[in-house]
């Protein structure tokens, strides 16, 4: 049976997040090495790479939580999980789905406000928007709730429920 078409748009966007992520911190470690190499090599460090490893890192960071959610890779607690039926299992799951959404959310909304504070503030070094350097704090929020969602919506099969297919064949 092949996924729900939002199964595959949500595996796709995790997958792109993945590989964001690990090119901010491929170029994050490119610009603290140039970083070191002017330090104690050329004995004039650059000016710019302290505040570009920061917004880096903070995209980066929140990229690959996102992916975590939908991957399941982030940090959980499953004992109490495995102790109980499958019927609590299914509870505390949803639960948890509904916490992590409203994360989310709150992410979203928070860190919308964050960006919207600070976007007329500039990274003196970088010469760009402080806001742009918390953009990811949103973005992130909002695909941490739709990932919860997904979870929320289809558990453990990774299908979608057979009503939602039925409901899209009509």
């Amino acid at each position: 049976m092949t996924p729900h078409p939002f199964r595959r748009l949500s595996a796709a966007a995790s997958r792109l997040l993945i590989g964001l992520a690990a090119t901010g911190l491929v170029i994050m470690t490119a610009v603290v090495a140039w970083q070191v190499i002017g330090r104690y090599i050329l004995s004039s460090s650059p000016s710019w790479t302290e505040q570009a490893a920061q917004v880096l890192m903070i995209w980066f960071a929140f990229l690959a939580a996102a992916a975590g959610v939908r991957e399941g890779f982030h940090i959980r607690i499953v004992a109490l999980e495995e102790a109980v039926g499958p019927r609590t299992r299914r509870v505390l799951q949803a639960t948890g789905s509904l916490v992590v959404g409203a994360c989310g959310l709150a992410m979203l909304v928070l860190g919308g406000e964050l960006v919207l504070r600070t976007w007329s503030h500039t990274v003196p070094s970088l010469g760009i928007p402080r806001g742009l350097a918390y953009l990811g704090l949103p973005i992130s929020g909002a695909l941490i709730f739709v990932f919860a969602l997904e979870k929320l919506v289809a558990p453990e099969s990774g299908e979608a429920p057979k009503s939602s297919e039925a409901g899209d064949a009509a």
